[in-house]
């Protein structure tokens, strides 16, 4: 059996162990951290990437194919709600600027159903998105809130309910994105490469040194005190936002950029059931995106894309000169490895507060529940708005995983496949297999109860490990 080792246990890296050992290999997964999926945070699954006007319609059709595939692949990490689109009355684009993407988007997603009936995953493809007028906002003003919402149009009432309705452009729109949950995601995979014999996880572990020799690779690592070496026939750099230092010690030169980001958890005493709300904004302006992201008993997870909330000045930075990794200012590395000051959690997330209340003017009233979630997460190439992105290769034994958003891990794991295919490691007829039976074997409130731990032991809210509407999934 060839031995495999992937360094790096995020999403990317934790996928691909799950992938590669489920088809028989010897996996083993390199992680220096106590837990997987402890990374940057992550909230939505893009499926269409609607969040983001600048990225191009192909990029939004690739990441809509690949969000089904991750909804088929963690089913229990995905929060079933749709998303609402606000555009500013004082932004310079206009709803019917989306009308032509969304299109697209629909039909990509019809014809993917026609092709297979299993990629039904984001609702009716009628129901893609929904466009609300002036006259139709207004009328559902009228209704009440439901506990178990169902109908895009009921999903609506508490946004129509709740928003200064003054301050955004008509007509509103209501897209099938979805939640993702990061416990739920690391709970979901942890437990699934626990259970197999053929993958090893050695968390606590840091990856020390590597060298290249004719047919393998030597890793050395340091996991509890002790220094170890091992040969492997095949090396998967997983390192997320520390991926040129794997670069580095190989000698492979790769252009990147490394961007720090937070998000903001807060508390509402508001229990509407509510659907995600994003409203549109210019990127790294005071006016920059806000989003709104609902758990449950209150909890919101709140994004200002500006330098005061989500961005950070100086906070995205590109490789150069000898190193391939980008050189992340160490008042952020600081952050990720020894936290936040409570005056800096406190500042920003107040102004993240602030910053979604002039849309919703009683959300004033939430409160600073934890310190943010955070992270720095790599970006390949020399375009900083990619965000669709999977693998890249240097020699025939060395693969390396940049993915910008979750859903692109399967796509990465297939040309990886292809990869090994070729070198004989395994045999062709296991292409795009994904059976994936040991992450669907686990029941919900198997990985609600290990998400919760993993947020107790992060220092969040357990809340955050629970689907809004669990209940409403079938």
């Amino acid at each position: 059996m060839k031995k495999i080792a992937i360094v790096g246990g995020g999403i990317a890296g934790s996928s691909i162990a799950l992938y590669l050992s489920e088809l028989g290999l010897d996996v083993t997964l390199f992680e220096k951290k106590e837990t997987l999926v402890d990374g940057p945070p992550i909230c939505h699954l893009h499926a269409g990437g609607n969040l983001y006007r600048e990225i191009s319609d192909e990029q939004c059709l690739t990441l809509l194919r690949e969000s089904i595939e991750l909804v088929q692949l963690y089913p229990c990490a995905v929060d079933f709600r749709p998303t609402v689109i606000a555009v500013p009355t004082d932004d310079k684009g206009k709803p019917e600027d989306l009308f032509g993407r969304l299109e697209k988007l629909k039909d990509e997603y019809a014809r993917l159903i026609d092709e297979d009936i299993t990629n039904r995953v984001l609702g009716s493809e009628d129901d893609y998105y929904k466009v609300f007028d002036r006259e139709t906002i207004e009328a559902l003003k009228l209704r009440d809130t439901l506990e178990k919402p169902v109908t895009l149009d009921e999903w609506m009432i508490p946004v129509v309910k709740y928003i200064d309705l003054n301050k955004v452009k008509f007509p509103l729109i209501m897209v099938q994105e979805y939640g993702l949950n990061i416990f739920r995601l690391a709970a979901s995979v942890t437990l699934a490469l626990k259970s197999i014999s053929n993958a090893q996880l050695l968390l606590n572990t840091l990856v020390t040194g590597i060298t290249r020799e004719e047919n393998s690779y030597i890793v050395k690592y340091k996991r509890k005190k002790e220094e170890k070496e091992e040969a492997f026939d095949y090396l998967i750099n997983a390192a997320g936002f520390k991926s040129g230092e794997i670069d580095d010690m190989l000698g492979f030169t790769r252009e990147r950029f490394v961007e720090f980001k937070a998000a903001y958890v807060t508390k509402w005493e508001n229990d509407t059931l509510w659907p995600e709300v994003i409203f549109f904004g210019e990127r790294g302006t005071p006016r920059g995106m806000a989003q709104f992201t609902p758990y449950p008993d209150g909890y919101f997870q709140l994004h200002g894309m500006t330098e005061d909330i989500t961005l950070f000045k100086d906070g995205l930075v590109k490789s150069g000169g000898l190193s391939a990794q980008p050189r992340l200012n160490e008042k952020y590395v600081n952050k990720i490895y020894k936290g936040w000051s409570r005056s800096d959690v406190e500042k920003r997330s107040s102004l993240a507060i602030e910053h979604l209340a002039q849309f919703i003017p009683s959300f004033k009233d939430a409160k600073i529940t934890s310190k943010p979630l955070f992270g720095a997460q790599q970006i390949p190439g020399e375009d900083a708005s990619l965000r669709a992105a999977d693998v890249s290769f240097e020699d025939d034994r060395y693969a390396r995983c940049e993915i910008v958003k979750a859903s692109s891990v399967l796509g990465m794991a297939d040309a990886i496949t292809k990869k090994l295919i070729e070198l004989g490691f395994i045999d062709s007829s296991l292409y795009g297999s994904r059976g994936f039976t040991k992450v669907k074997s686990f029941r919900e409130e198997n990985i609600t109860d290990l998400a919760q731990e993993l947020c107790i032991q992060r220092d969040y809210p357990k809340s955050l490990a629970v689907r809004n509407n669990s209940s409403l999934i079938v």
